[in-house]
């Protein structure tokens, strides 16, 4: 009888607990509907569109996208947004540290304001903001004679100073959280062992850094190889990328009935972003717990 009462009463917990659960479940679902259409539609669209090769399904149009003028594009993406990803983790890191290390509250809200607000800037504003700077008939190309130096600014390094400017405050937001997580301890414990700055940095700090770091290095190598509408307003077709190739599939500047192609160079990059945030998600993941041990 007791065995039977207990039930009862234990039934009409449970079954408010579930009714109590419910709205946290309805409350996910517009965002679920929200994410199937905006990603999952476009997705499915470039997938099909992909390995739609004249009326029926095969690899024809993922075959090209590797070949020729498209590859050539492909590894241009890649060895831009490489090149771009490491001197803006490099430049990054010690700008970072200067700001965490300051003991001046203003100077770090006001850093990282601004990073937040550059990490942003791009498009056709910031390409002009450089063509009038250091374009070939810029103010500081003309007044520093850099056109006679070999100097110019439609060129692989000529994006890769471009991409600088976001990605530089990039990192800065990006590697901040984790300086500000190295313990003072782990310092002043290496100094009192007779261990140097530099050693501590090196066998200490980027050892614990190299996550973050990593991470970080990843999330720029991204940014750069999704950038479009800067390289497209600045360079045009002189440096070849891909998302440059994929525009002029679409629009068929080049060659008429090429979409399917535009779409296969999409899926390659897309295929390239999931690599890129396979390796960023664990690193993330690893640095956290480390620094918030």
């Amino acid at each position: 009888m007791t065995a039977a009462l207990t039930r009862a009463d234990v039934a009409p917990v449970a079954s408010a607990k579930r009714r109590r659960r419910a709205p946290g479940w309805l409350a996910v679902v517009p965002l679920l509907v929200f994410v199937a259409i905006a990603f999952g539609l476009p997705a499915l669209a470039i997938v099909n569109g992909a390995f739609s090769v004249q009326g029926h399904y095969g690899t024809q149009n993922l075959t090209d996208s590797l070949q020729g003028p498209y590859l050539t594009a492909l590894l241009g993406s890649v060895k831009l947004s490489a090149t771009a990803a490491a001197l803006g983790a490099l430049f990054g890191l010690p700008l970072a540290q200067a700001v965490v290390s300051s003991r001046s509250r203003w100077l770090r809200e006001a850093v990282l304001t601004a990073s937040g607000v550059l990490a942003n800037f791009g498009g056709v504003p910031l390409a002009f903001a450089f063509v009038a700077t250091l374009g070939n008939a810029g103010v500081l190309t003309v007044h520093l004679g850099l056109k006679d130096d070999g100097w110019d600014l439609y060129s692989f390094w000529g994006l890769v100073l471009v991409y600088l400017y976001f990605l530089v405050p990039l990192m800065v937001l990006t590697i901040t959280p984790a300086l500000d997580g190295l313990r003072t301890q782990w310092r002043e414990a290496a100094l009192n062992n007779g261990a140097t700055g530099v050693q501590y940095w090196r066998h200490v700090a980027l050892p614990a850094l190299a996550p973050s770091l990593l991470g970080g290095l990843v999330l720029l190598f991204g940014s750069a190889f999704a950038a479009y509408a800067t390289a497209a307003a600045m360079v045009g077709s002189a440096v070849p990328l891909v998302t440059l190739q994929i525009a002029d599939a679409l629009s068929g500047n080049v060659l008429v009935g090429q979409e399917n192609i535009a779409l296969a160079l999409s899926l390659d990059m897309v295929l390239v972003a999931g690599l890129v945030m396979a390796v960023y998600l664990p690193l993330q993941r690893r640095s956290a717990r480390w620094l918030d041990a």
